[in-house]
């Protein structure tokens, strides 16, 4: 990133005062880039909000500061930062037409009437919506309301738009194909999006880096693939996808896993590693250097298959592998096979 958008410097937040205080967060930092689609993801109570509400004004840090392109604005209002808000709930005015709502903020503003109309017609283009002016925002649809508030949040151009769960409200289908519009509208303005979800598959999709939260602490930085196949803790690879963990002892500057796994690392005793399910290979009982395991279950999902497994230890394994064409050639439940896993693919976590 050449340019910062965004900083945020070692910012705390708590609420409620002496044995009642709870700290929403804990001297967090983190540096958003200029055009970047930037992800907040975590559990409910992780922050995410809570640091979305300070970037826009909304409340103030208990400490720490928030500067904008270089320009502090921890004490500026709501209403003198160059940043725009799209919430859970649209807040669309039932009374007015879809271009009237796109339009109101730069009335309000007290832009002139032509540049009202054009700005207004130019975003509606922009969310695929341009014929639909005219119509009361109560005839539109779910998702055609979520394009008006996109519409109205961008017509003001903002260095920075900040969109707090917008997707929450939309059935799955829809929700996936904002999934791509929103990618589409944060290139095609150049704006730096501040996305808050608590879903992994939207953050995945959607960004250029996550910030992974809980407790009112940023756990991981990083580009999607970074976040997903190397996760920092086990919270991160617990939180993003599914993951198996396993614990063996490490002893004599390596952490041997067996299946022909074997982990350098400076830790002694007992370490955790992480796979993923589509890692886990099977094989035939009695393979060379597989581990054996007992299959428990096996569920169909279609284009693949989740199949469940005991290892001679008791550890619990997924494995992910694509559905075959004949039924019986997957494993059964009851049925002995063998363990490994895809070079590369296992990680020795820190925490």
């Amino acid at each position: 990133m050449s340019e910062t958008a965004v900083e945020v410097r070692s910012v705390s937040k708590h609420f409620g005062q002496g044995d009642h205080t709870i700290r929403a967060l804990d001297d967090v930092s983190v540096t958003i880039g200029k055009g970047e689609f930037f992800t907040l993801l975590g559990p409910s109570g992780c922050g995410k909000t809570t640091l979305l509400r300070l970037i826009a004004g909304f409340e103030s840090p208990t400490s720490g500061a928030i500067h904008l392109e270089g320009q502090d604005i921890t004490d500026l209002p709501p209403n003198k930062r160059p940043v725009n808000t799209v919430f859970q709930s649209y807040a669309l005015f039932p009374h007015l037409t879809v271009a009237q709502n796109v339009g109101f903020g730069l009335e309000m503003l007290g832009r002139p009437k032509a540049e009202v109309k054009a700005t207004a017609e130019r975003m509606l283009a922009l969310v695929k919506l341009e014929a639909l002016a005219g119509r009361k925002v109560s005839q539109l649809s779910g998702g055609q309301q979520q394009r008006v508030a996109l519409a109205r949040a961008l017509a003001p151009q903002p260095k920075v738009l900040l969109l707090d769960e917008p997707l929450s409200a939309l059935d799955l289908k829809l929700r996936k194909e904002m999934q791509i519009e929103l990618k589409r509208l944060q290139h095609e303005t150049g704006i730096t999006f501040i996305f808050v979800t608590h879903d992994q598959e939207e953050a995945l999709t959607m960004s250029d880096r996550i910030a992974v939260m809980s407790t009112g602490h940023i756990r991981q930085i990083g580009a999607p693939r970074e976040i997903y196949t190397r996760p920092t803790s086990r919270f991160v690879a617990d939180f993003i996808g599914e993951t198996n963990f396993l614990t063996v002892e490490a002893r004599g500057g390596a952490a041997d896993l067996g299946a022909g796994t074997r982990i350098e690392t400076a830790k002694t005793g007992r370490v955790t590693l992480a796979v993923r399910p589509e890692h886990v290979r099977l094989t035939p009982a009695g393979a060379a250097g597989a581990l054996p395991a007992t299959v428990t279950n096996a569920v169909y999902f279609g284009t693949d298959m989740h199949v469940y497994l005991t290892l001679q230890d008791g550890t619990e394994v997924v494995a992910r592998q694509q559905t075959q064409a004949d039924p019986s050639a997957e494993p059964a439940p009851g049925q002995t096979v063998g363990v490994t896993f895809a070079p590369g693919a296992v990680q020795l976590l820190e925490d």
